[in-house]
Order: C-alpha cells, then structure tokens, then sequence
C-alpha cells in the first residue's frame, strides 16, 4: 500500500539523520548537483532523495544512464528502497538514456533531455543519474549553457538533481558549474586507518533551513541503504 506524508518545501530523503546534515532537505525549485568519485554513493544518494520524495506523495521523474528502468527498481529494492508500487502507479517515471555517442551529438543530446524536462507536467522532483557521459564529450562553455538553461527550467518552477563523476570536468569548471547552482554536494572515498569510508561533504544548499557545510562520513548496507558514521567510530 502506496501512503503519503504530507509534503514540505524542502525534498526530503526519507531519513531525519541525513536531512538534519543537509541543512533539512534540498529546497523545491533548486538545482542540485551531486559530484564525486567513482563508488562513492552517488546513485544511492540519488535514490535515497527519490525514495524519501515519493514517500511524501511526490512524483518523481528519474533519467538513468546507469540502469536499465527493471536494474534500477531492483537496486533499488536491495537498499529497501522498494519503489515498485510508485512505478506502477505512475509516481515514479524512469527514462533510460544512452550514455555512448559521438563528440558532435552533445549539444544535440543536451538540447533534447532539457526540452523532455522542460514539458514534464505536475512533476515535484526530476533526476539525472549521470552526465558524466555527456559533459565529458562537450566542451566546457556548451556544460556551462546546459546548467545554465537547466537553471532556468528550475527557477520556481522544477526542482532538479544530476550527478557527475569528478573527472568529467576540471576544477575550474567545476567551480563555475557550482557558482550556477543551487545546491552542491560532493561525496568521495577516504582511507580511515585500514577503512575506507565514503563522505559526503554539504557544499552549498542555498535557501537551507538550517545551517549546512557538514561533512558526513557514512556507508552502505543492503537492506538499509545510507547509514550515517559517526565520527567518533569512523576515527576507531
């Protein structure tokens, strides 16, 4: 049985701990970008935000390069994150999208997923899960007009999560990238003594109801999904 929260303004992931780290939830209307290395919980960061969304009656639009849309509600499902019901429903709409093309089909590519996202209709939250693909064939000043023109999909009106490997783009880049959206999180892979952990680091989340800039070291467990470490065992 499908059941609904009633909803805020911010999207939620569904888990109070990791909300409280991100300044409370990403705010409707935003733009978030969510960077980092390969393995670093990227996609289930993603999907922890499409699982809290739909958990409060929200329709989600999700574009995968990563899965094929029976891998994704399988991955999913693993992580507890059982979003058949939504799927079938029509709460939860996935989107497969090639990810290997040539070098002058990029502008082409950008021009259509954005116009795909700027028709979807009575939709509270939209992912792309990634661009890597995308903005590793493009030139720096064509990704820049992409977050540019997705900026002003979601002025107000849509709100939009992407990820991106880290090596997509240079820090230069990045920082220009980061500078047009309104939310940055960042995760990557650290060695703690003979542990490697994954960390989220809360960039910017601009318009957060409560303060941010929290670096949040945490894992993944089937079943669970994102369990937050605290420090004190992540430094044992």
């Amino acid at each position: 049985m499908v059941s609904a929260r009633p909803k805020s303004h911010l999207i939620s992931t569904g888990t109070s701990e990791i909300d409280k780290k991100i300044g409370g939830g990403i705010p409707e209307g935003s733009l978030t970008l969510i960077d980092g290395h390969s393995d670093a919980g990227k996609s289930v960061l993603i999907q922890q935000f499409v699982w809290g969304a739909v958990q409060e009656g929200r329709s989600v639009a999700l574009y995968t390069t990563e899965n094929t849309t029976a891998s994704l509600i399988r991955q999913m499902k693993s992580l507890s994150f059982d979003v058949l019901d939504f799927f079938l429903l029509g709460k939860l709409n996935v989107f497969t999208v090639p990810n290997t093309f040539t070098d002058p089909a990029t502008t082409a590519i950008f021009d259509v997923l954005l116009d795909h996202i700027d028709q979807m209709e009575n939709v509270d939250l939209i992912v792309v899960d990634s661009l890597t693909a995308f903005v590793s064939h493009a030139s720096g000043q064509e990704t820049l007009d992409f977050f540019s023109n997705a900026k002003k999909i979601c002025d107000g009106k849509k709100t939009l999560m992407m990820t991106m490997h880290s090596y997509a783009v240079d820090e230069q880049l990045l920082i220009r990238i980061r500078s047009i959206c309104d939310c940055h999180l960042r995760v990557r892979v650290e060695e703690m003594g003979e542990t490697l952990l994954k960390v989220l680091e809360v960039a910017k989340v601009r318009g957060a109801a409560k303060s941010t800039g929290n670096i949040i070291s945490f894992d993944i467990q089937p079943n669970v999904g994102i369990r937050i470490i605290p420090v004190t065992k992540a430094k044992a």
